[in-house]
């Protein structure tokens, strides 16, 4: 499947918050975080989805001056495992890597398994573990890929 995918601007903010909400519930990051990741220094936004389609994802990704670190990556359920993931996960790797970095490092719950797939799949390795990272007391497995 060829996916759409484009750079969010503030326009799509109430979108974002929306797609966000429904990707996780409640973990979610709450619409004022997310309409803040608008104007975070350093911060892309990506939305994608079928052409000619709303957007049905999203991924959010901070350049760090030779690395990069994905902070979010979201599909709201009706289209996930369709290969949307995957498609935002290759899309930041391009644009991390245009901006020079040289690894993409990103926090994933150790018990999000299809997000631990997708991730493995994109060739990445588990660096670390942190302990209770989240606030429901879950673990986060630190993970990264060299690009």
């Amino acid at each position: 499947m060829t996916y759409a995918i484009r750079s969010a601007g503030p326009d799509d903010a109430a979108l974002l918050a929306r797609l966000e909400a429904q990707s996780f519930g409640e973990r979610s990051w709450g619409e004022n975080n997310v309409k803040a990741s608008f104007v975070a220094p350093r911060v892309t936004i990506l939305l994608a989805g079928k052409p000619a389609n709303p957007p049905s994802g999203f991924a959010m990704w901070r350049d760090l001056d030779g690395e990069a670190e994905l902070l979010t990556i979201g599909v709201e359920p009706g289209a996930q495992r369709q290969g949307l993931a995957a498609a935002l996960l290759a899309a930041v790797r391009k644009q991390a890597l245009e901006t020079g970095a040289a690894r993409l490092f990103l926090e994933v719950d150790a018990g999000n398994e299809a997000a631990l797939a997708l991730y493995r799949a994109g060739g990445f390795e588990k660096i670390s573990l942190r302990r209770a990272y989240y606030r429901d007391g879950a673990d986060a497995v630190i993970m990264q890929v060299m690009l």
